[in-house]
């Protein structure tokens, strides 16, 4: 592995984006949000995802200068039409303007239509919480997960999101796919031949595989349950904004790269002071998680709540940097070489 300061990178990334013709804001948000992502671990939606990326936007999958409009339809509600911009513009759009809805009306709701991948979810809800509110955020993806009974697929990862601020540390985050993992992270473990977990994925007989190369579908958390809240997420994300649902979504890396995809989010901000005094709020949900932590280890593994591995992640690679692997790191210097600009 190689190990790449996150500050650098976050430069580079702006830079190169901005080089290829991609309006300031949008290259902002992409760079914030890659690198916020790999800083916390979840090499699966960050900077590996940079040269794809890069690829979409020299292709036109991308708009390079979108005109995101929002609609009111109400006083809590708005829908953004994203025009296939950056997933990580369209997004930071929707929910800065929930959150504006939530400070005046105690909520707001903003689905997004025509957008495109926008990275770890938990990116949009933590900007929520620097404004002392609960965020929530959704996606729905191309389909990846199999039906409950059925060897077809329908819905994607579309995965959950909620985070919440506390009074001595970081917010608390469940950000979590609705399948077992999400494809990108089986796209990491192909990468890097890694074997997969038992009950990851099925291959193109629907039979469990171990083997990211014959991984074809996914398995969703919970089997049926998973599956159920895989269908709220497309409701939410598509059926209620008229956006595309996960079956008529294009695949994210085997369609052509040149082809919009549609990706459609939604976000939900509550403005904790409408119900509770926010240090009231912020004092009791530490003491929650604290008194969780403190409980008996059942094994050698300690005791988190959600989001703890995370923050120690985050913590690491502040210090010493985000890995990436050999391959990924030629990516970067190919498409670097350009900028006339060193990763390193």
């Amino acid at each position: 592995m190689i190990y790449l300061d996150g500050n650098i990178l976050k430069v580079l990334i702006k830079e190169i984006l901005i080089s290829k013709s991609v309006n300031a804001e949008s290259a902002n948000y992409v760079a914030e949000g890659l690198i916020q992502t790999s800083l916390r671990g979840i090499d699966s939606h960050g900077v590996n995802l940079f040269p794809h990326y890069c690829r979409a936007v020299d292709a036109g999958r991308i708009n390079k200068r979108p005109k995101i409009s929002i609609e009111q339809r109400a006083l809590s509600v708005a829908i953004v039409d994203a025009d296939h911009a950056f997933g990580h513009h369209s997004g930071s759009v929707a929910i800065q303007h929930a959150i504006k809805m939530a400070k005046d009306s105690g909520i707001g709701a903003v689905g997004v239509k025509n957008s495109s991948h926008f990275g770890a979810a938990a990116y949009f809800a933590f900007q929520a919480n620097k404004e002392n509110c609960i965020g929530m955020a959704f996606t729905n993806g191309d389909a990846l997960v199999k039906i409950y009974n059925s060897k077809e697929i329908f819905f994607g990862t579309n995965p959950i999101c909620f985070t919440a601020p506390l009074k001595d540390e970081e917010p608390f985050c469940i950000d979590m796919a609705t399948s077992q993992v999400s494809w990108n992270k089986v796209q990491n473990y192909k990468r890097q031949n890694i074997k997969l977990e038992e009950g990851w994925a099925y291959d193109a007989d629907g039979k469990g595989t171990f083997d990211a190369d014959k991984a074809e579908s996914l398995v969703s958390i919970g089997k049926y349950k998973g599956y159920g809240l895989g269908m709220m997420i497309d409701i939410l994300c598509a059926v209620l904004v008229e956006g595309a649902i996960s079956k008529d979504l294009l695949s994210m890396h085997k369609a052509p790269i040149w082809k919009k995809r549609r990706v459609s989010h939604f976000f939900i901000v509550i403005d904790i002071s409408k119900f509770i005094d926010v240090d009231v709020f912020k004092n009791n949900l530490q003491e929650m998680v604290d008194r969780i932590r403190k409980y008996e280890k059942s094994d050698t593994e300690d005791v988190m709540v959600a989001g703890d591995p995370e923050k120690k992640s985050y913590k690491k690679r502040s210090t010493e940097g985000i890995p990436v692997d050999e391959d990924k790191f030629n990516e970067f210097i190919a498409i670097s070489k350009d900028m006339e600009n060193a990763i390193i």
